[in-house]
């Protein structure tokens, strides 16, 4: 079994978009309006390129949350907020519960700026104990690098939403929505940076003494971390904090890099115990490579082809490892 545990709803039907300017034009004045209107069969037809994908790759399952960049955090307040996260939330259960063998629900949260992520937690609870969604998204920089700065990941103002977290059994997806720095590339800077400077942060602090069970994934492999290993081992040695090889093992990782040798790295580095196949289609790689032909994001053969992993290591990172992690999915 292959599971892709990185997944996005960027194929929605045209109305969710229309329904976010309808919102957009009126923020002074939020209201959940009018759900917008949507077939099962237009549902049906914006994912024939997922299944399509998934058929030709040998994925069996994906992990399918709403598009993360267009989560949006940064506009408005915390009611925009809600109400969106609502209408796209709802419509990846409808988008599950159509297909149940193919994709696997996971949330977006209301995150808004300055509100604590203690407001998220009625609606992770509604569609975890109500919907049966298995994990969420969990944008690290809610404002999108403006103002109010968001505290850093292991800041106690997160303590209620990692509480919750554990309490329900549920992993995050540690990814980063919109951005309003215009030196920063969406998907190019802003998106790995944040990679980075999440996986920093979780190594350097004592979040994972203060809750062991916590489950995170740090998408895009990381951000640069496979490139900059000894960079963090030097760090923590000279503050003398615990080894950087041995806190990096409480993080999850995914595979959405589109290159065999850093994707090869990032497994020699950090172990095939914590890594998750994902190739986010119809994301940021999904162009041809024209020295190949092939699709940047058709990596399956990337694992398959590292002589020095075992089967059984290969396995762990196609799909045992998403077992373990999601334990709410039926895998």
């Amino acid at each position: 079994m292959i599971i892709d545990t990185h997944a996005h709803y960027t194929t929605a039907p045209p109305q969710l978009d229309a329904y976010r300017a309808r919102q957009l034009g009126s923020l002074n004045r939020p209201s959940l309006g009018r759900p917008p209107k949507i077939s099962d069969d237009e549902i049906l037809a914006s994912l024939q390129g997922h299944l399509k994908r998934m058929d030709d790759f040998g994925i069996d399952r994906m992990i399918f949350s709403p598009r993360a960049s267009g989560m949006g955090h940064e506009v408005g307040n915390a009611k925009v907020s809600l109400y969106w996260t609502k209408v796209n939330n709802d419509l990846i259960k409808r988008v599950c519960d159509l297909l149940p063998e193919r994709f696997i629900p996971a949330a977006q949260l209301p995150q808004s700026p300055g509100v604590s992520p203690q407001n998220c937690l009625e609606e992770l609870t509604r569609c975890v104990e109500e919907l049966g969604f298995v994990g969420c998204n969990v944008n690290p920089d809610v404002s999108g690098g403006g103002q109010p700065f968001t505290p850093a990941i292991s800041d106690e103002w997160w303590y209620p939403l990692w509480e919750a977290m554990i309490s329900l059994d549920v992993p995050g997806l540690v990814h980063a929505s919109s951005t309003v720095n215009p030196a920063l590339h969406l998907n190019g800077s802003h998106y790995t940076s944040s990679d980075a400077a999440v996986t920093f942060e979780l190594c350097w602090s004592d979040i994972y003494d203060r809750y062991p069970g916590l489950k995170l994934v740090v998408p895009h492999g990381g951000g640069s971390v496979p490139f900059n290993w000894n960079r963090h081992r030097a760090l923590h040695t000279l503050q003398g904090k615990p080894p950087f090889e041995e806190r990096i093992k409480n993080i999850y990782f995914d595979t959405a890099l589109y290159d065999r040798d850093s994707m090869e790295m990032l497994i020699r580095k950090v172990g095939a115990d914590n890594i998750l196949y994902a190739a986010e289609p119809f994301g940021t790689a999904k162009a041809t490579d024209p020295e190949t032909n092939r699709l940047f994001d058709d990596t399956v053969a990337f694992v398959n082809d590292i002589e020095w992993l075992s089967q059984e290591d290969k396995d762990k990172v196609f799909a045992g490892n998403a077992r373990r992690l999601y334990s709410r999915a039926k895998l």
